[in-house]
């Protein structure tokens, strides 16, 4: 298990940033967090075969035992993926998704006990009175789709935005469920209000229900189901193999992406303290990168990388990748690998570059292999391999 981490952290220094130069500096941190080197995409040994293509924009994917995929599609469709590649019609019961902007039909997940209860998973943006939110429902996987669906939780409140929904589902391992949400672009105030679950990570219960060992389950004035807060765009997020801990990817502005590990009852800034600014240049709220009470990130990339979904690798096909933590980018587009040591990122390495794909998700197989999913009208399922050895 990692040892607890020093708050203190040492930044790297001199990734020859111009913006420094135009405006003012932000405010120096006396707590700082590791910074991306910005290594360029490596041609690696890698085999990447096409699995299946003719996807619109898929977004999350899950396993089933059999070793066929369920994915989802953004505008609101529900496919599974055949171990031939083969892509099924749009599958039965997916409530009513608000397909706008960024959002849409988001992360799958399966029960933990699927394999007993048949359950199903799903993160979508959802309409309601006073515009839209992040909502999750679940449903039994029947022949033809999901049955007897029903809506588990829904972000409060509902607003007026078409971005910066999260989300992802990662089920811990004491069987409870954790939801990652977003700032809702122009929500900024009500990351920091307990009151809301804007820009939180979630954790409930798998029927919806609430922990009581929640950090906020007794505070008057706080949603119950709130695990961390401070988060402005959460989408990635896998447990580690060894901890259990949940670790998070989130999009910060220009520059100002995050690598974190949220902790119970925890704030982590945005948009009090980061390190990104606003898409014109100019400073965020007072430009400061850290404050008292809140949490700095273990590491965060200036340029960004804007990160998505992520997984630990365990698998037996790269045995030097083992513990690594995989991540997609959606610009510039690549894998991401960041090799850990307890907290820390010792290294990044990039791949797949030279493939121009945003990689929206990327997950392990039972083969130990790696599975990406791109974002594009024309989306592909890719497999990563080791190259075949030659001579």
């Amino acid at each position: 298990m990692p040892q607890s981490p020093s708050r203190a952290r040492i930044a790297l220094t001199s990734f020859g940033c111009t913006v420094a130069l135009m405006f003012d500096a932000p405010v120096e941190a006396q707590q700082s967090s590791s910074k991306s080197p910005t290594p360029q995409s490596i041609a690696a040994p890698l085999k990447v075969t096409t699995v299946a293509e003719g996807l619109q924009n898929p977004w999350g994917m899950a396993f089933l035992p059999d070793g066929r995929m369920l994915v989802t599609e953004r505008a609101g469709r529900l496919r599974i993926v055949g171990r031939d590649g083969q892509v099924s019609e749009p599958l039965a019961g997916v409530p009513g998704v608000h397909a706008q902007g960024q959002g849409g039909l988001l992360d799958v997940a399966l029960s933990p006990d699927f394999a007993q209860d048949r359950l199903v998973y799903l993160s979508y943006s959802e309409a309601g009175e006073g515009g839209a939110g992040t909502a999750v429902a679940r449903g039994t996987l029947g022949e033809r789709g999901l049955e007897n669906v029903r809506v588990i939780w829904r972000q409060t409140p509902k607003v007026s935005s078409g971005n910066h929904w999260g989300s992802r589902l990662v089920f811990r391992s004491d069987g409870t469920l954790f939801i990652t949400t977003g700032d809702r672009q122009n929500q900024r105030p009500l990351v920091q209000d307990l009151t809301t679950t804007i820009g939180k990570v979630v954790r409930i219960n798998p029927d919806g229900t609430v922990p009581s060992d929640n950090p906020f389950v007794r505070r008057q004035g706080a949603r119950p189901e709130i695990w961390s807060y401070g988060h402005r765009n959460l989408q990635g997020a896998a447990l580690h193999p060894e901890s259990g801990e949940l670790w998070t990817l989130e999009h910060g502005a220009r520059g100002g992406d995050e690598l974190n590990h949220p902790e119970a009852g925890k704030n982590y800034g945005w948009p009090v303290i980061t390190y990104g600014r606003e898409y014109s240049g100019f400073k965020i709220g007072d430009g400061i990168t850290a404050k008292a009470g809140m949490e700095q990130p273990v590491y965060y990339w200036d340029p960004v990388i804007a990160p998505s979904g992520a997984d630990f690798y365990t698998g037996a096909a790269f045995p030097e990748w083992q513990g690594d933590l995989f991540v997609g980018s959606l610009s510039p587009g690549a894998l991401v690998r960041l090799e850990l040591n307890g907290y820390k990122v010792t290294s990044e390495t990039r791949y797949l570059g030279d493939i121009n794909e945003r990689i929206r998700h990327v997950r392990q197989g039972a083969d130990g292999f790696l599975y990406l999913l791109t974002d594009s009208p024309r989306g592909r399922v890719l497999r990563v391999e080791p190259a075949p050895r030659h001579g």
